[in-house]
């Protein structure tokens, strides 16, 4: 049993007789009154989403989850397909994909982890941070050298257009943080 302040997003917990994944926390802290925790929460079995309030010190189920490392194989729509290292395949609607799914891309080589909860599998988290190739960007601006300069640059494979610094070329290979969406570094 945790409290509701100790409740961080990516938690499961047991919410009137089903299970939720908390997406978002928010915590109030008045003067005089106690500390207000506000939770965005998804059911993990009918799929609906709902906002709620809970005082800090209510006390809360935290289910543990089977969690899986797999590889990414194939989409067959609407359906992501991933296979574990004893190539048992896994099956994930794609709105439980979520955002991982702009990052998922064919001949992927970054391990997943795939969420389970009474076998079947729930959702996907890619790694932190993962490596891709620069598609399409514009040569870099002559003379523009103060300060941080970035410019847009789309990856290959997918439809996904970040900004990167401006001396990344097409064809350069570059680190994406998954959790931000942002450019980390070019790797060689």
């Amino acid at each position: 049993m945790k409290t509701a302040h100790e409740i961080r997003p990516g938690n499961v917990i047991m919410f009137n007789d089903s299970p939720w994944v908390v997406q978002k926390t928010e915590t109030t802290r008045s003067g005089r009154n106690a500390a207000i925790v506000k939770m965005k929460l998804k059911n993990l079995l009918i799929e609906s989403s709902t906002e709620t309030t809970f005082k800090g010190e209510d006390k809360m189920d935290v289910i543990i989850l089977e969690r899986l490392d797999c590889t990414y194989s194939y989409f067959a729509d609407p359906m992501y397909v991933f296979m574990d290292a004893e190539y048992n395949q896994y099956d994930v609607e794609a709105e439980n994909v979520g955002d991982a799914a702009r990052y998922i891309v064919d001949g992927m080589e970054e391990t997943c982890q795939v969420t389970f909860y009474d076998g079947k599998a729930i959702s996907v988290e890619l790694p932190t941070t993962i490596i891709r190739e620069v598609g399409y960007t514009e040569p870099a601006a002559r003379g523009d050298t103060s300060g941080k300069v970035m410019k847009p640059a789309k990856i290959v494979g997918s439809d996904i257009e970040i900004m990167v610094a401006d001396f990344v070329k097409e064809g350069d290979k570059i680190e994406i943080d998954t959790r931000t969406g942002e450019f980390k570094k070019r790797v060689n």
